[in-house]
């Protein structure tokens, strides 16, 4: 594990991008496992800079995000389709039909579940895993539980990620309580997975994750057994 210390927002997000990027221009054929929320916006922007530059070519790249809420649509402002279409794909060229994000309209959930597992399995797996976590120590939607979900599954919300979520939505009311996420199997087998997180207030999760137990009350603390883990941080304190 490595763990490195940003000094601001913007250094941890450039690092962040340094490793994708690299990635990238080693093997144009790169398989990406993406995140949204707000703490993954700052890499965006830096690649889609570095494209812009003529950094960084995405042509051949294929992409694979780690979930999206159920009921919405993926022209939905609010689902995880539409925000990575907004901040990422948009902007550089990347093509649409190789960026994939679970279908939250799906009407038969298990397939849809076994579909996108299938679809990671048949792309020879994830190269890089961007990753952010919650205050509760979620990866992707896998919330905290009496054991680690391994596949691609149906997840019921918890209040703290509920609650964290509320300010991309009008009211509280609007959150969806369901999402798919990919499991912990899907994420553990990236070759190379990236943790960032900004901000004092993800200080007791990071600690308790990195080094507390390995329990998945904790669902983030399973990375410790990741062989290429960084992990990239920007607080007051050390871990």
């Amino acid at each position: 594990m490595l763990i490195i210390k940003a000094s601001s927002y913007e250094d941890l997000s450039r690092k962040a991008a340094n490793i994708i990027s690299a990635q990238v221009i080693l093997n144009k054929k790169s398989v990406l496992g993406l995140a949204t929320g707000s703490s993954p916006l700052g890499v965006y922007k830096q690649l889609i800079d570095w494209y812009n530059k003529n950094d960084i070519d995405f042509s051949s790249v294929t992409t694979v995000n780690l979930d999206e809420y159920l009921t919405l649509s993926g022209d939905n402002v609010q689902s995880y389709r539409y925000f990575m279409n907004q901040n990422f794909f948009d902007h550089i060229n990347v093509k649409k039909e190789n960026t994939h994000v679970p279908n939250g309209l799906a009407t038969d959930l298990e397939a849809e579940c076994i579909r996108y597992d299938e679809l990671i399995e048949n792309l020879g797996g994830i190269d890089v895993q961007l990753l952010g976590i919650g205050h509760n120590g979620h990866i992707g939607f896998n919330e905290p539980d009496e054991a680690f979900e391994k596949m691609t599954h149906v997840v019921d919300l918890g209040e703290t990620t509920i609650e964290a979520n509320t300010r991309f939505f009008e009211s509280r009311d609007e959150v969806p309580r369901q999402a798919i996420t990919m499991g912990i199997k899907s994420i553990m087998q990236a070759k190379k997975i990236i943790l960032i997180a900004s901000g004092n207030d993800k200080l007791d999760i990071l600690r308790k994750a990195l080094k507390g137990p390995i329990v998945p009350q904790v669902p983030a603390s399973i990375l410790q057994l990741h062989p290429n883990l960084t992990v990239i941080y920007c607080c007051d304190e050390e871990i």
